[in-house]
């Protein structure tokens, strides 16, 4: 019992430090899970620099059934991310975001609004769907590092400028016309990596 004890008080008299350091390595999720180790931990969750959400698969009976559940779990995931991101404390350096989109979709919308707020290094958009249209707001994200795009529409504004430190680009299934693609490419100077894949 005493050396249970002894355990506990080592986890719990570690320097912040060194508690961001090990959430660091760990998924966002299970990161979050170790608000439980002690009274210490609990918040350190929230200054995890990696954030990562992804849509659960929905199986019913029926195409209604079916319906409803989906619109059920996308509530309850928007509602996760805004929970989650009203507590975030420190700069996310990464978002990744894997669900079902057709078309528009405001909630997706003021997430990418809100991410351009941070010092954000590499999006993942996920959007197995009909082509999620990217926001304005996506080009306001000047220090990406990594983009990776899969099911999207993206239209480039005339406007922009170009991500300067963008090194890795992905985009997979991703609407856009070719006079676009190379307005967006050649405003990104800092490319070694792109990869491009069409069905």
């Amino acid at each position: 019992m005493e050396a249970k004890r002894l355990r506990l008080d080592m986890i719990s008299n570690l320097p912040s430090s060194v508690i961001e350091f090990i959430l660091s390595f760990l998924p966002f999720k299970e990161a979050g899970r170790t608000s439980i180790l002690s009274r210490e931990w609990k918040h350190h969750w929230t200054n995890h620099p990696k954030l990562e959400f992804i849509e659960n698969v929905v199986e019913g009976d029926g195409l209604s059934e079916r319906l409803r559940m989906l619109s059920h779990a996308k509530s309850k995931l928007f509602n996760d991310i805004n929970q989650v991101m009203s507590m975030h404390q420190g700069p996310i350096h990464e978002f990744s975001l894997s669900m079902f989109v057709a078309g528009r979709c405001v909630e997706v919308d003021r997430i990418i609004d809100n991410l351009s707020l941070n010092n954000l290094k590499k999006l993942t958009l996920d959007m197995s769907g009909y082509g999620y249209q990217l926001p304005e707001s996506l080009f306001s994200l000047h220090s990406l590092t990594d983009l990776y795009l899969r099911h999207c529409h993206l239209d480039v504004p005339p406007t922009f400028s170009g991500f300067g430190s963008l090194t890795n680009l992905h985009m997979e299934n991703t609407i856009i016309t070719n006079k676009m693609l190379l307005l967006f490419l050649s405003n990104c100077p800092s490319l070694k990596t792109v990869v491009l894949v069409s069905s």
